[in-house]
Formats: structure tokens, C-alpha cells, sequence
């Protein structure tokens, strides 16, 4: 299972904001290194999970014209860090929210966040593994989190992770049973790769993130299909929703739009997701390519990404939810 839009990103991938080669269990990942950049990466996409919340929240009220219920307890499953965690304890102020996600490392940030913020007190943590982790037996160490029978909430949200499961609808169907009665499951999965830079950058072809997406796309291909139980069916989110048992699917899209001069941050950002591309698939891009993203890598190169000044984010991702009956 990946974490949500926390981690590092393949500037090339509009799969989602993971950075390729990265998933969720991995044992030899330093998390002291790679915890505060999945935490800053999901602060630049704060945004979404805001405008995501709002929408989320017209959907879960009922359209009888009587006043909405509370909603009184949310799932954030793959919640790496915590960020969206806490974005969402903010937007349902009558609500218990839990971080589940199986990296102790990672709820320790999200309960640390939620300390910070002053939200102790209605955001917890959870260890547990999509899917069958949901409804597992507690385990003997959960690394101080909770662990066993995730139980069930009014509102579940899981932001890129489902494509790391290999029987992606066998885990909506999952999520979907954790749902109370009129509750919503949202899943944020698809969008449109990210841009960073100008089509031309003055540095080797122009095209290069064009590129870049061509040779991810392959190497997300492969992922999937390596992936334990994977099942090749088409990626149709709406239909798994529909398919698990919940009524009228809706999808809607939020833009991140961050324009040039990109922030610090938001350079490293970028910064670590062409890093992980160049470790995943560097040996598959053309010499010149190769060459051109070193160059970008470069902290003292005037026209690497650290210098330049027409380094942006813009990206757009795709949140689809249904209602339990």
C-alpha cells in the first residue's frame, strides 16, 4: 500500500504522487530522510485535500433539505504522515480521525502533526495493511499504534494507494464494507501527470517531460503486473464503487497550481521525484535525456532545478466517491 500524496513524486507520473520503486512496506527505506519529504510533499498539495474535503462534505449531506447528520469518524487509509489526516479533522470538526498506514515511522509523524496543531485529542493512528490488514487479528507489536479491526466510519478517504494493491477492486470492495450507512468512500486515484518545466528548457530536446511519461508509464506497467494477485482489468474507479455495492459514483478534479519561481520546498520536492525516476528507470532513458535530468539534479548548475527561475508544479488529481445505502 503507498502512502498518500506525502511521497516524493515522479515529476513524469500522473499515477500518482509516489515516487517509483517506493512502496509502502519497504523495510531498507530511511524514514528519518524520506519522512520529512513525504511531509513537505503533501504540504504543497494541501490544496486538493481542502477543496477535496469541501466537496466531500456537500456530498455527504443529505439532499432532503433536513440537516445533515455529524459526521463522526473518518478513516484516512495510507495516510502516510498525517497531513491529509489533520486537513480532514479540520474540515469535519465533529469528527475522530485515524491515520491507518503500515510504517510505524510515518503514524508517528501524523500523531506528532496532529500534537502540533492541537488536534491530539481527535486524530489517531492505526497500523494496518490494505486490504486484509483492515480486518486483521491485532498484531503482537504495532510499533505503539493500535492494530487489528480498523472498524467502520461515516467517511473513508485513500489518497494513491489502491494502485499499489494488486486486486484494486477487491480492495474497494474492502474499504466499501468499513462504510456506516449513508456513509462516503473517496478514493483519489488518475488526474494528469505533473508539469515542472517549459516544454523547451534550453537544455538538450525540447519535450523532455513527454518524454519522461512515456518510460514511467512502462515502468508502471510493470509494477502492477509484479504485484501480488495482480489483476488486469480495466481501471474504471467509478465501476469499482458501483461494483461494491455503493450508489451514484460522482468524480470531480483538483488542480495543484504552483507557479514560477517554485518555493524551496517545492524544488526539493520535484527534485526528489526525478531522483527516484533516475534510480528507477535512468537506464532507459536516451543518452541526452539522461544527460539533460543530470544537469537539472545539479544544486550548483545555473539552469539545474535549485537555480533557474522557471521551475512550477502544476497537476491535476481526480477524486472519485460513492455513498453507502
Amino acid at each position: 500500500m503507498t502512502h498518500d500524496d506525502a511521497r516524493p513524486h515522479t515529476p513524469a507520473h500522473g499515477h500518482g504522487a509516489h515516487a517509483p520503486g517506493h512502496h509502502h512496506g519497504d523495510a531498507d527505506m530511511d524514514w528519518e530522510v524520506m519522512g520529512p519529504l513525504l511531509e513537505s510533499g503533501a504540504e504543497l498539495h494541501s490544496a486538493v485535500f481542502e477543496q477535496a474535503a469541501a466537496w466531500l462534505g456537500t456530498l455527504l449531506t443529505p439532499q432532503t433539505g433536513r440537516p445533515a447528520a455529524p459526521v463522526r469518524r473518518i478513516l484516512d487509509v495510507g495516510s502516510g504522515p498525517g497531513v491529509a489526516t489533520c486537513l480532514l479533522a479540520r474540515a469535519f470538526p465533529e469528527a475522530e480521525v485515524v491515520a491507518v498506514d503500515p510504517t510505524p515511522a510515518l503514524l508517528d509523524r501524523a500523531r506528532a502533526r496532529a500534537a502540533a496543531l492541537g488536534l491530539a485529542d481527535r486524530v489517531t493512528t492505526h497500523r494496518a495493511e490494505l486490504p486484509d490488514g483492515l480486518d486483521g487479528a491485532a498484531a503482537p507489536d504495532g510499533g505503539g499504534h493500535p492494530t487489528g479491526p480498523v472498524g467502520d466510519a461515516d467517511l473513508i478517504w485513500s489518497s494513491r494507494t489502491l494502485h499499489h494493491v494488486g486486486d484494486q477492486r477487491r480492495a474497494v470492495a474492502t474499504l466499501a464494507r468499513h462504510l456506516r450507512p449513508g456513509g462516503v468512500l473517496a478514493l483519489s486515484e488518475g488526474g494528469l501527470p505533473q508539469r515542472f518545466l517549459p516544454r523547451d528548457i534550453g537544455l538538450g530536446r525540447p519535450g523532455l517531460q513527454a518524454r519522461l511519461d512515456a518510460v514511467t508509464e512502462e515502468w508502471f506497467a510493470r509494477m502492477r503486473a509484479a504485484l501480488p494477485g495482480a489483476a488486469d482489468t480495466v481501471e474504471d474507479w467509478p465501476a469499482f464503487l458501483a461494483d461494491a455495492g455503493l450508489d451514484t459514483p460522482h468524480s470531480r478534479t483538483f488542480l495543484v497550481d504552483l507557479p514560477a519561481p517554485l518555493s524551496a520546498a517545492g524544488r526539493a520536492y520535484v527534485a526528489a521525484g526525478l531522483t527516484r525516476a533516475v534510480e528507477a528507470f535512468g537506464d532507459e532513458l536516451a543518452p541526452d535525456d539522461l544527460a539533460t535530468v543530470t544537469r537539472l539534479l545539479d544544486p550548483d548548475d545555473p539552469a539545474g532545478l535549485a537555480r533557474r527561475p522557471d521551475v512550477f508544479l502544476l497537476a491535476a488529481q481526480t477524486v472519485h466517491a460513492a455513498r453507502a445505502r
